[in-house]
């Protein structure tokens, strides 16, 4: 019995001892694998969990730079400081709406239509009213807020509908209602207590003088995704304006600060660069002003004015209209507003040509301002009749000198000019003028025009007759107003520019010195052609260009447009008129163009006198002292 209880409680005690080796065996086992995990985590996929780490508590971010600002002079001085900008960055709100926490959608609707649309609708409605009294209805004065009323109404009921279709999207997190919203608009959102709309602050591209400028400036917009400069400045120079992007890489507490660890890693994004142009403010918006007024009140399809120091090539002003809000680049009718009528439009210059014509032949020795001619009114080379535009009226002029060549602005005269020179020269001064050629400035979509006429080995003579006072050779107003600067800067030719300076992120600048392009005439020639155009402007077509107390040189130019369909001119005419003052010391060259006036026949009557009033301002903004 008691050798039956020894031998049991021996098996108890082995099986026991069994057990505990089997346990510890696990332990050991559970361990060396607990080892061999953390080997692995530390050493061998060490970089897979940083990079899991890193989703869950990193910060990895590209920072968007800065794009720079364009500014332009604010003073008559070049004193530093003295700049306004044009185009800058500004936060304006993005009024958005979340559908599914809209609790009353169409009082909602109808607060958006307040906001944003009610003031436009008003507008809208006069003007239809307008277009329809322009079409002869005759609307009875108590009927027209009737009919005012409810043509907001209709448009009113329109929009409404549509603000309820983005409010019923309940299935949709966010729907954007109104974009780039600022001023009272944004304060009225604010204060709209009612679930479903909220607003974010963005920077966007900001012009604060809406069209002034439109055409130099260009705008900012989308390609695809990505924000750009198109048109103006602002494409010609995007990638400097642009900046470099930076970026963040670092890791983020517990507690969601960010954590200062060694492989932290933050690169700075640098800033676009500013850009300061030669634009002159008090010039550019006066300049800007008269452009619009007298194209409405000639009734012209469009028009440009430029102004430029001849001395060193810098553009004070250039306006085109019609013109465009860069802040709301897309509420145009055609998008081929974006480009530059100033530098992109190519168009037969007319009578304003025969400058270049006589400073060529009296540059050579062939003509003095005093050489005569018989003027007979009309010539025929080459079987093609060729007129004064005035023989109709007059018939020829009979004998006539250089000086009344250009005031009365005959055909027949230049042709005579051209001629004394030949062909081949006549075209080789055209060409050192630089037409045919981009002069180079700062600007996309800049024209050369067509001078393909006068560069053949075998120039026509009517090719070369008519080039002479302007027909069959295309020009851009650029090209114009640089050939007539070289004219008033004792024949030296400059290139035109308009950016003064670039300023870098680094702080550093790059300063535009004005680039000679070639002597073109001689001194002697450009002062005899100077005084030929104060005669012009004393005696002839153009005496509304004159400025009381100062010599103003200048010429006018009437050109028919061609009609490529009928392979000749139609009626549409082109008014011009080119010129600078005071002669002796030019302050400024200017060129006013106006596109198919309606209401006038002719330059004198149109450009002339809005040449004289701009020029009139730019003399006693720069003060400078009366010389007659």
């Amino acid at each position: 019995m008691n050798s039956w209880r020894r031998k049991e409680k021996n098996n108890t005690i082995n099986q026991y001892n069994n057990r505990i080796y089997l346990i510890m065996a696990l332990v050991f086992l559970l361990g060396f694998l607990m080892l061999y995990r953390l080997f692995n985590l530390q050493a061998v996929d060490y970089d897979f969990y940083k990079a899991q780490a890193s989703g869950q508590h990193g910060i990895s971010s590209i920072l968007e730079p800065d794009r720079g600002s364009i500014y332009i002079k604010d003073s008559a001085e070049n004193s530093e400081g003295k700049i306004y900008p044009m185009a800058t960055n500004k936060e304006f709100a993005l009024v958005y709406a979340i559908p599914k926490e809209v609790v009353d959608a169409e009082n909602l609707a109808e607060q958006i239509y307040l906001i944003f649309d009610q003031s436009r609708t008003e507008k809208e409605a006069d003007e239809l009213l307008m277009e329809l009294q322009e079409q002869g209805e005759v609307l009875d004065e108590k009927f027209k807020p009737i009919k005012k009323e409810a043509e907001m109404n209709l448009r009113k009921d329109v929009i409404i509908k549509k603000y309820l279709e983005i409010l019923s999207k309940k299935n949709d997190p966010y729907e954007p209602i109104a974009d780039k919203v600022g001023g009272e608009a944004l304060e009225k959102i604010k204060q709209l207590d009612m679930p479903g709309i909220g607003y974010i602050m963005k920077k966007y591209r900001f012009y604060p003088e809406d069209n002034i400028g439109s055409h130099i400036l260009g705008f900012v917009g989308y390609v695809g995704d990505d924000k750009r400069g198109r048109y103006g400045i602002e494409g010609f120079f995007d990638e400097e304006l642009y900046g470099k992007f930076g970026s963040i890489n670092a890791e983020r507490s517990a507690s969601g600060g960010v954590v200062i660890i060694n492989d932290r890693k933050y690169n700075k994004p640098q800033n676009g660069s500013d850009f300061v142009l030669t634009i002159n403010r008090p010039i550019q918006f006066m300049a800007c002003d008269k452009l619009n007024e007298a194209a409405l009140r000639y009734g012209a399809e469009g028009g440009s004015i430029i102004i430029m120091d001849p001395k060193n090539g810098a553009i004070l002003a250039m306006c085109s209209w019609p013109d465009y809000d860069p802040n709301d680049y897309k509420d145009v009718e055609n998008i081929s507003v974006y480009n530059n009528p100033a530098i992109f439009s190519e168009y037969e210059p007319g009578s304003i040509f025969k400058s270049i014509t006589m400073a060529a032949a009296i540059d050579q020795d062939k003509v003095s301002p005093e050489t005569t001619y018989n003027d007979e009114g009309m010539l025929t080379i080459d079987g093609w009749p060729i007129k004064n535009s005035d023989y109709e009226s007059y018939g020829g002029h009979g004998i006539v000198d250089m000086n009344t060549v250009l005031v009365a602005s005959l055909n027949t005269g230049a042709i005579y000019a051209m001629e004394q020179t030949g062909a081949k020269v006549f075209a080789d001064y055209v060409k050192k003028f630089n037409f045919g050629e981009k002069t180079g400035i700062e600007l996309e979509t800049e024209g050369g025009g067509n001078i393909s006429s006068l560069t053949r080995s075998d120039i026509r003579e009517v090719e070369a007759a008519t080039a002479s006072f302007g027909q069959g050779i295309t020009v851009t107003p650029l090209q114009i107003i640089s050939a007539y600067g070289a004219i008033a800067n004792n024949g030296i030719l400059m290139k035109p520019y308009l950016v003064q300076e670039i300023i870098n992120y680094d702080g550093s600048k790059i300063i535009t010195k004005p680039r000679q392009i070639r002597q073109v005439i001689s001194p002697r020639s450009s002062l005899l052609v100077s005084a030929m155009l104060v005669n012009v402007v004393d005696s002839g077509h153009a005496k509304l260009a004159s400025v009381n107390g100062y010599y103003v040189a200048g010429k006018t130019g009437t050109a028919q447009v061609a009609d490529i369909e009928k392979r000749g001119y139609g009626s549409k005419t082109i008014h011009s008129f080119v010129g600078f003052a005071p002669v002796e010391d030019p302050k400024f060259v200017m060129l006013v163009k106006l596109d198919n006036p309606k209401s006038a026949q002719y330059a004198a009557s149109t450009a002339a006198p809005l040449f004289g009033e701009i020029a009139e301002f730019i003399l006693n903004y720069y003060q400078v002292p009366r010389e007659r």
